[in-house]
């Protein structure tokens, strides 16, 4: 007697094995998507971790120092300063290698995670960010002046988005999950939970919702305690007790971040100034690091504190009393160093590296707190105030810099005079510049994205795929008589001319031809009588919001479209009502995948 199957009981580690039931918890509502978040918290903590300690081994292997000191301060006691001076040549070199063999093997540009989010819907490639990782260790650990917060978020995102994208994530939750990764991934660095998150919220997701708040916060909290954990690194700064914040120390606050905002464009401009000088020079790309890591070992035979991010530097500038010649110094060589290193091709950013000038900025603005009458905030307050100015200025979002200047300090009087700082600064750059430092990188390469913001779906909604390929067109040449006896009337609304060379010549509306009072044996009138738009015209690579600027802007209610400026071939023809309807039936998709953001 056949016994009656009984289906296996699936436990959780049977589920999280089945990677269809495991697809289908992750997309199980915000439960899933907390999970998704802590997993990716948990690798974002562990890559931190890792890129970390990987980097401190560099310091202490090439430059000779031990473990537990910072390269930017620690350098100037060694005794042997070539090794100051070669160790950035050497990286340039290895760097270059790199170059040379990525350039023969790979042709796609990488994507970092604000691009990624912007363009690709969170699509990141998990090669390309490991590749990226790599060259950040080899420029950092060999002391070129770039910090490793790039290599942290490209890592942790691409880690993100692999996973998401494996597990058949929704476009708007796998660039969540993206600005999960990096929201662990700045965490993590930091010591700074709230930091993280709202890194993600500003800088990678481009705006703040109920649905991804809490895969986001866990992601960083997580991300945190990882770190911790391993490492038991915390990054803090002991401002000492100055006493209450007055009315009065607002309005030097306020100068500062004007001030700092000042000088991050022109930072930005640096940077991009000397990129250019180096793709318009015949210096091959491979050996521009190398040159680049001439320059700032030169730069770190003055002063050892331009090696590496200036965690040490810092540190070391905030709890000594420095001159004021001093302080301009540093600055100066650290704003040459920063700008060569990454113009020259060493992979990082300048997120730690606006952190420790904004500093420098502060202490030289304390120089005139003497001329505020009333003010009462101390020298370290001021390079608090200035760090966070000046990071918002080069690489944005307010709130983020906020929360990191409250949790690294522990003050929290202290946070509105710094967010009344960081908002002006913030302010000056938007209206003056209009660019953070990532979005400076997009415009330089021709990209128009300003933030993270999901404007690869409209861009994806190309008049290629809008268009109708089945058009009515006619030769410039053709009688009047003729074009009637092929179109008659009712057959076509529009009609496209043509040259000899079937190049667009125009567009003719078969009614008018029909309206004329011309008569059929007049050989002095032909179509060129009727014709419009001859030089208005749509190309397949524009997407839906430029062509309804177009329509907009000729009054039109259809356009042909030719595959370039200059065969004009005709490919197809496009309405107004189809791209605004096709566009409404987008946007509205859009709305509601993310019904949830405030």
């Amino acid at each position: 007697m056949l016994q009656k199957f009984q289906p296996r009981r699936l436990g959780v580690f049977s589920v999280l094995f089945d990677l269809g039931r495991f697809r289908a918890l992750l997309r199980r509502g915000e439960l899933g998507l907390v999970f998704a978040g802590a997993l990716v918290g948990i690798v974002s903590g562990c890559a931190v971790t890792a890129m970390s300690y990987i980097s401190r081994k560099l310091h202490s292997v090439i430059y000779g120092i031990t473990d537990y000191e910072r390269l930017s301060s620690a350098a100037m006691a060694i005794r042997d300063k070539s090794v100051v001076f070669i160790a950035p040549i050497a990286g340039g070199i290895i760097l270059g290698i790199l170059l040379y063999i990525l350039s023969r093997t790979r042709k796609k540009p990488m994507v970092d995670p604000i691009e990624a989010n912007a363009l690709h819907g969170g699509r990141m490639s998990l090669t390309d960010s490991i590749i990226v990782a790599v060259q950040n260790l080899i420029s950092n650990g060999f002391g070129a002046s770039v910090g490793l917060e790039a290599g942290y978020t490209q890592i942790a995102a691409g880690i993100a988005s692999k996973f998401g994208y494996k597990m058949q994530m929704r476009r708007a939750d796998l660039r969540m999950l993206v600005g999960c990764g990096a929201a662990g991934a700045i965490a993590a660095a930091f010591n700074a939970p709230l930091t993280g998150a709202f890194y993600a919220f500003e800088l990678i997701i481009g705006s703040y919702s109920i649905v991804t708040l809490t895969p986001v916060v866990v992601s960083a909290l997580i991300s945190t305690m990882i770190a911790r954990l391993l490492a038991g690194d915390d990054f803090a700064i002991d401002i000492d007790h100055f006493g209450a914040i007055v009315p009065a120390d607002y309005l030097p606050a306020i100068l500062l971040g004007a001030f700092c905002a000042g000088i991050g464009i022109l930072i930005m401009q640096g940077v991009a100034w000397v990129e250019e000088l180096a793709r318009k020079s015949s210096i091959a790309p491979p050996f521009r690091p190398a040159l680049g890591g001439l320059v700032v070992g030169t730069l770190a035979l003055i002063s050892p504190q331009v090696l590496s991010a200036g965690h040490g530097a810092l540190h070391l500038n905030l709890s000594t009393d420095v001159t004021l010649s001093a302080l301009v110094g540093v600055f100066i060589l650290k704003s040459l160093a920063s700008a060569v290193s990454i113009g020259s091709g060493f992979r990082g950013g300048l997120f730690f590296a606006s952190l420790f000038m904004g500093a420098l900025l502060g202490k030289i603005f304390a120089y005139c707190a003497p001329y505020f009458d009333h003010a009462t905030l101390t020298p370290a307050v001021y390079a608090v105030v200035g760090m966070s100015s000046l990071a918002v200025a080069i690489i944005g979002g307010p709130l983020t810099m906020t929360f990191l200047a409250l949790e690294i300090t522990g003050d929290f009087p202290i946070t509105a005079l710094v967010l009344a700082a960081v908002i002006t600064s913030s302010l000056v750059v938007r209206t003056t510049f209009g660019y953070s430092f990532a979005t400076w990188r997009f415009h330089l390469r021709g990209e128009s994205i300003r933030s993270a913001h999901d404007v690869g779906w409209i861009r994806n909604l190309t008049v290629a795929r809008m268009m109708r390929p089945d058009v009515h067109t006619a030769s410039i040449d053709m009688s009047i008589e003729e074009f009637r006896r092929n179109f008659p009337i009712g057959s076509a609304q529009r009609v496209i001319l043509i040259d000899k060379n079937e190049k667009y010549s125009g567009l003719v509306l078969v009614p008018d031809v029909y309206a004329s009072p011309v008569e059929k044996d007049d050989e002095e009138h032909g179509l060129s009588d009727f014709i419009q738009l001859r030089n208005e015209f749509l190309q397949p690579q524009m997407n839906a919001k430029q062509a309804a600027a177009m329509f907009e802007q000729t009054k039109s209610e259809a356009l042909v479209v030719v595959n370039d400026l200059i065969e004009r071939k005709v490919i197809g023809l496009l309405t107004e009502s189809y791209t605004l309807r096709r566009y409404s039936e987008e946007l509205d998709r859009r709305r509601r995948e993310v019904s949830g953001e405030l």
